[in-house]
């Protein structure tokens, strides 16, 4: 498994929006994503997202570092 990449949120976002997901509310510095028939998504607003926080993100919405590097064009 390759290392997960340090991310800016609104990059995460655009993934998840690639992925189907609709950002539905935000509190503060979370934004909730949701997609009819997966697992909700809260992304929170931070510079840059934990790789914690994107391994927890990718392992519910069953996608992999692999995917995330393409669409974002890291190698």
């Amino acid at each position: 498994m390759s290392p997960i990449p340090s991310l800016k949120y609104t990059e995460v976002a655009k993934f998840l929006s690639s992925l189907g997901y609709v950002k539905v509310r935000q509190k503060g510095s979370h934004i909730r994503f949701e997609c009819l028939g997966r697992v909700s998504v809260t992304v929170p607003a931070h510079n840059p997202v934990s790789r914690g926080v994107l391994r927890k993100i990718l392992r519910d919405t069953g996608e992999t570092v692999e995917n995330l590097k393409d669409f974002i064009g890291i190698e």
